[in-house]
């Protein structure tokens, strides 16, 4: 028998930090060879004197930089300040080529402007800035402390005071509009990755809402028929004499036949929710009535409190009377022994707040609220309350905000526009 040998798991991903310092040392390398060809060039080639000695040493300073950031970035993150300080030293050994080979007459003084948008580009505005004041002073000191460089005839030429003036205001204002159109240019590529990827989490959601609804579709068909036959048989038992005669016997009878109703009132509503016709039509009734019967149909103890003021008609919503019912459920799980239900009108938003005296909401489960399975709890399937209300307050196109209270327990505000419960001739 041959063994495999066992798969590793793939490589992490680099930051966009490491991947861009990869990207300096290479482009490094390659102004090293091309400073290196030009002055070469320049020297024998074309009979200009050059200061061939410390021209090299600048180049071994480049060179000896790269092998040390190519050896050491894989050993410590890549931060922004390293990024700066790499192409600041560009700046210094860009600026020191250019004051020994006749600065400001030097045609490659333009150079300053790669710098400046490798610097837009890869790095925080702060510091694309300060190496547009780098450059503009490094620039200046160039063209002002340069000593001119011996020319042949044919390659001389003097620059007047006020041209040398008029090119470094010229790289300034270039400078600054490149910085400014490129970090915004760049502000705005990374709101839209973000929406995107806002998008891609929603609808990451929306379809794990909707494996849900159908499998919770599939289970309430299925529990409709034994459910069915339940009451069928406790109407049965409801009518035995002995039954009959015994008060405690009766009175449990008549106690699971309100449990086995209050199930296929629930199952019923997943049906309604995921869309199914189960013949009955959209209730209508008034806001006061719709919130204080989720309230009486918990088998618990809710306050509501009412702050609507003037009633209004509205069509029930019988998920977002499910969200309610799972934050009571949740408020019980976490021990609360007060569960305070507030409704008030907002202007055109109906507010709903759910406060209880339990043990709060952990840390990781405010931190990534509206995310399935969020939860402390051990069981399966829970953590599912929160996320429920929160994809049906956002159907609704509403929002729900949790937070712990700072005298104890836990908040939970649902905010939604009264338009979407309201009734058609009122909308």
């Amino acid at each position: 028998m041959s063994t495999q040998p066992p798969r590793l798991p793939p490589p992490a991903p680099e930051d966009a930090a490491a991947r861009n310092m990869r990207l300096l040392v290479l482009l490094r390398w390659l102004a090293v060879g091309g400073q290196l060809a030009t002055i070469l060039i320049v020297h024998y080639g074309l009979d200009i004197r050059l200061p061939i000695a410390p021209m090299i040493v600048v180049l071994a300073a480049l060179v000896m930089l790269n092998v040390m950031t190519w050896l050491g970035h894989p050993h410590w993150p890549v931060t922004n300040f390293q990024l700066f300080g790499t192409l600041a030293c560009d700046v210094v050994a860009l600026s020191v080529q250019l004051y020994l080979s006749g600065g400001a007459s030097n045609p490659f003084v333009s150079l300053y402007l790669l710098q400046v948008v490798m610097g837009a580009v890869l790095l925080h505005a702060w510091s694309s800035w300060a190496l547009v004041g780098l450059t503009s002073l490094a620039l200046g000191l160039v063209a002002w402390l340069s000593p001119p460089l011996a020319l042949p005839p044919w390659f001389a030429t003097t620059l007047s005071p006020v041209y040398v003036i008029g090119l470094w205001c010229n790289f300034v204002l270039a400078a600054v509009l490149l910085v400014l159109f490129v970090t915004r240019i760049a502000a705005n590529l990374r709101s839209r990755d973000a929406h995107l990827a806002a998008m891609r989490q929603r609808a990451a959601e929306e379809d794990h809402i909707v494996r849900m609804g159908l499998l919770a579709s599939g289970a309430a068909h299925e529990l409709g028929t034994p459910l069915s036959s339940i009451s069928v048989l406790l109407g049965d038992w409801k009518g035995e004499a002995a039954i009959r005669a015994d008060p405690r016997l009766a009175a449990e009878v008549d106690e699971m036949q309100a449990e086995v109703m209050r199930c296929k009132t629930i199952v019923s509503g997943i049906l309604f929710a995921a869309g199914e016709v189960t013949g009955e039509a959209p209730e209508r009734t008034t806001l006061r009535r719709f919130l204080g019967g989720i309230v009486a149909a918990w088998p618990g103890q809710v306050t509501f409190e009412d702050r609507l003021g003037e009633d209004r008609g509205i069509v029930a919503d019988r998920a977002l009377a499910q969200a309610l019912t799972n934050l009571f459920d949740n408020a019980a799980e976490a021990g609360a022994s007060a569960i305070l239900l507030t409704a008030k009108l907002e202007e055109t938003m109906l507010v709903l707040t759910v406060a209880d005296d339990g043990s709060g909401f952990p840390a990781a489960v405010l931190a990534a609220l509206g995310r399935p399975y969020n939860t402390s709890k051990d069981r399966r399937g829970a953590g599912l309350g929160l996320f429920l209300a929160t994809n049906v307050l956002r159907t609704l196109g509403g929002t729900v905000q949790a937070r712990n209270r700072p005298e104890g327990g836990a908040e939970t505000i649902l905010r939604l526009p009264l338009v979407s419960l309201a009734l058609e001739g009122s909308r």
